[in-house]
């Protein structure tokens, strides 16, 4: 990637050519080498991080006039700190070791910056100066720096995750693989947040056919070129192809041929609306000491308005078997079945997706969970959700 960053911005690409030590980290440009003096007036040497905003897949531009820099605060030959340098103390999680940002700096001149290049100069000049004076030295070393974090799930920069600073956060993915069973109305809601959540590898099964009505309950739009009666997984596959790697849907239902399948997988969702299937679904899982959470939505019509309650349960493998025999799942077809009429709204099909992947990412870390609960249940009536813990 910091090829085709080099490749595609002309500010970078001279940043390059002029001899400063740039690398990439997680979404941030990386500046090494630059010395400055410290409260004894002695040689330092720090680093220069910005954030990268991107415009498309292959350009860049600067988010704002401020920087973070590696290093304490630089001194002037006359022995007191650089003034206008407004900011303070900050940290910022890069995946680079040898790079620790210690505070944030901001010095815009009048009409700002216009490129890279002149930012980077501007904070240079006003840095470096009193140490290239003292010592002689130059920022300009032309070192090659190996780049950190450029191995990404996603196929164009997530300058979103670097501009909120949670960098460290999304690191709890990396090594997730997450299986989604089933890509109807829940299930492809599911598929497209967990599309943009950096995790290694995404699996789904799903053996329908993609019909005019899942069209009204998932994400996206209805492609031109003959969607329609194709299988979901081919549909979806398709729909998210450019987006990131590691996802591969597959057109089948999950049974006990599909441990080879399932060998690496990490946690799952279950997005299916039959109880026979969900029963055979759970032993899998279950014996495969698979992580995973169970979706279901039970609307109706009452009198003139649709009511009725959502529901996202957490299955760990510790205690799974207790969950089940608390039957908070339907695990078996209603003799009636084929008379029922099953209500579903894409608004729902996405908050009980919501639901889901909240919870998962309290589970690994991302979200702060203060309650612990393993069973939600959102009632439309009133829109409160009641939350039982383990």
């Amino acid at each position: 990637m910091f090829q085709e960053l080099v490749k595609h911005n002309k500010d970078i690409e001279q940043l390059l050519v002029k001899g400063y030590a740039l690398a990439l980290d997680s979404g941030h440009l990386v500046v090494r080498d630059i010395p400055y003096l410290d409260d004894k007036g002695e040689l330092c040497w720090g680093a220069i991080v910005c954030t990268l905003k991107s415009t498309d897949k292959k350009r860049f531009v600067m988010k704002n006039h401020q920087i973070y820099f590696a290093g304490s605060h630089p001194y002037g030959l006359d022995g007191k700190p650089i003034p206008n340098l407004a900011g303070g103390s900050h940290s910022l999680s890069l995946i680079s070791t040898d790079v620790v940002v210690q505070r944030s700096m901001s010095n815009k001149p009048t009409g700002g910056y216009p490129d890279h290049v002149a930012k980077i100069d501007r904070y240079v000049a006003i840095l470096s100066g009193p140490a290239m004076e003292r010592y002689g030295v130059t920022p300009l070393t032309f070192r090659q720096v190996k780049s950190e974090g450029e191995e990404s799930v996603f196929k164009f920069a997530d300058t979103l995750t670097s501009s909120a600073e949670i960098g460290d956060l999304a690191q709890f993915f990396k090594n997730e693989v997450v299986a989604i069973i089933g890509l109807g109305g829940t299930g492809s809601y599911v598929l497209d947040y967990m599309a943009k959540t950096p995790v290694a590898r995404i699996l789904g099964f799903d053996r329908d056919l993609y019909h005019v009505h899942n069209a009204f309950r998932s994400p996206g739009r209805l492609a031109d070129d003959g969607e329609l009666d194709h299988s979901k997984a081919e549909v979806y596959q398709g729909r998210y192809e450019n987006f990131r790697h590691g996802i591969t849907l597959l057109s089948k239902f999950i049974d006990e041929s599909c441990i080879e399948e399932l060998k690496d997988v990490t946690f799952a969702f279950v997005c299916v609306d039959k109880g026979s299937s969900r029963r055979g679904i759970f032993d899998l899982l279950m014996k495969l000491q698979i992580p995973f959470i169970d979706v279901g939505m039970g609307l109706n019509r009452k009198q003139y308005a649709i009511n009725g309650t959502l529901r996202a349960t957490y299955y760990e493998p510790a205690n799974a078997q207790t969950m089940r025999d608390r039957n908070l799942a339907e695990l078996s077809d209603h003799p009636d079945d084929e008379y029922r009429v099953t209500v579903q709204t894409a608004e729902l099909n996405a908050l009980n997706a919501c639901l889901a992947v909240i919870r998962y990412k309290q589970l690994k870390g991302f979200y702060l969970d203060e309650n612990g609960f393993d069973h939600f249940l959102f009632k439309v009536n009133d829109l409160k959700i009641h939350g039982e813990p383990r």
